[in-house]
């Protein structure tokens, strides 16, 4: 699977957000600094989720399998 990072340039340095992923967004004030920033953000949501989707399921039955998303 492949994200989209998108970058803008803004008058305090730069701004990111992946495309594919509503509300993982950071900035910087460099390129190389929201990129960083960006790709933590990303591995925090993913952590939040998968914590939020145990608590949810814990205590029932459920089916768990890896889920490949081919390139386009």
């Amino acid at each position: 699977m492949k994200l989209t990072a998108i970058f803008q340039k803004v008058p305090e340095g730069f701004i990111g957000f992946v495309e594919e992923l509503p509300r993982v967004n950071t900035q910087g004030a460099t390129l190389d600094e929201v990129r960083n920033n960006l790709n933590e953000a990303v591995e925090l949501v993913l952590e939040a989720n998968r914590a939020l989707s145990q608590e949810s399921i814990q205590g029932q039955q459920v089916i768990r399998e890896p889920l490949i998303v081919p390139d386009e």
